[in-house]
């Protein structure tokens, strides 16, 4: 019997699959935390891009969907940071811009595998600031999401991203690098310029294409404005004090017709009117009015806090201009102008 047909004693068999086990098993442990990573990272990108589609996300503290009203009731509902939140509201829509494209610079990184640490305390960050705002008031605590993703950005933090990424791929790169003589300097800084040159290709595809969807995809859910302006206001009409809009000052309120948020401005005494919120260039939340000015953070648009006409562009429409009526001690907003 020739030494191939013999049969492998029991004891190489049972050798040969405790290795074939013990492989499977370092394999499970080298990737648990992709299944982990992959879920993080595809959230944060769904997550950025359906807040840049959705026409409620800038829309102003007249929609209670808004980024405005969601940070003024964390502010109103005992916040441990409340006190921080005042800069985010009197720039509401830079800052949540910056949450929306921090939220996909987050996602990519992690996905991709690049600087996969950093990308992680960056998520863990956001998921944090959110766990301390708007689900603060969720009771019971293990109801509030945020918090449940802040844990689970924990081991990320701690691992990086080491395997199937470009972190693991720049890794081995300066290992083969050192193995070839090259010195250490050399190494450390090819590494850094190579990872910087792929981070600025991934934020530059990130901010293009969180762009385009915040310009193409920014009516998404968004209320419709109707074909032509209403000829009366609706009995519910929004009212404000009057003692509330002082010459030169504003007060906001919510178009019932539409959904978006109005300031009722007072340009000079006893002259009132409405001003929508949403600049007519790419339809972001503009500043509520200062010097007798309305400043769009987005694009840098501004207009006049008295007419709603167009100080300097991009834009070139107007912002649509509604009727105030006074009675007594309260200001009634009216219907859109024509």
């Amino acid at each position: 019997m020739s030494e191939a047909s013999k049969p492998m004693p029991a004891g190489g068999a049972a050798a040969g699959r405790t290795d074939r086990a013990a492989q499977l098993r370092a394999l499970a442990s080298k990737y648990a935390l992709l299944p982990l990573r992959l879920f993080l990272g595809v959230t944060f990108v769904y997550a950025a891009l359906d807040k840049l589609s959705d026409g409620h996300f800038l829309a102003g503290a007249g929609d209670p969907a808004s980024f405005v009203s969601q940070t003024q009731a964390a502010k109103a509902g005992g916040s441990p940071i409340s006190f921080l939140l005042g800069p985010a509201l009197h720039h509401s829509t830079l800052f949540a811009l910056a949450v929306a494209f921090g939220e996909l610079a987050v996602g990519l990184g992690t996905l991709l595998g690049l600087w996969g640490r950093v990308a992680a305390l960056g998520g863990a960050l956001l998921n944090l600031s959110l766990w301390l705002t708007v689900s603060w008031s969720v009771s019971p605590y293990y109801l509030g999401n945020d918090l449940a993703y802040l844990m689970a950005w924990t081991p990320l933090v701690l691992a990086g991203t080491p395997y199937l990424s470009l972190d693991g791929y720049l890794a081995r790169r300066a290992d083969r690098d050192r193995a070839r003589g090259l010195g250490e300097d050399h190494v450390k800084r090819r590494a850094l310029v190579d990872g910087g040159i792929a981070a600025v290709a991934i934020g530059g595809a990130g901010l293009l294409s969180g762009s385009l969807t915040r310009t193409f995809g920014r009516d998404k859910a968004a209320p419709k404005q109707s074909a032509a302006p209403v000829s009366a206001a609706p009995a519910s009409a929004p009212t404000v004090p009057v003692a509330s809009v002082p010459v030169g000052g504003s007060a906001q309120v919510k178009d019932p017709a539409t959904g978006d948020a109005v300031y009722i401005v007072q340009p000079k005494a006893g002259q009132y009117c409405g001003l929508s919120s949403v600049c007519t260039h790419s339809g972001c939340a503009v500043d509520a009015p200062k010097d007798g000015r309305l400043y769009c953070p987005c694009h840098g648009s501004r207009f006049d806090a008295a007419t709603g006409a167009v100080v300097n562009g991009p834009a070139v429409k107007p912002l649509p201009k509604y009727t105030v009526t006074k009675d007594g001690d309260k200001l009634t907003l009216g219907p859109q102008q024509s």
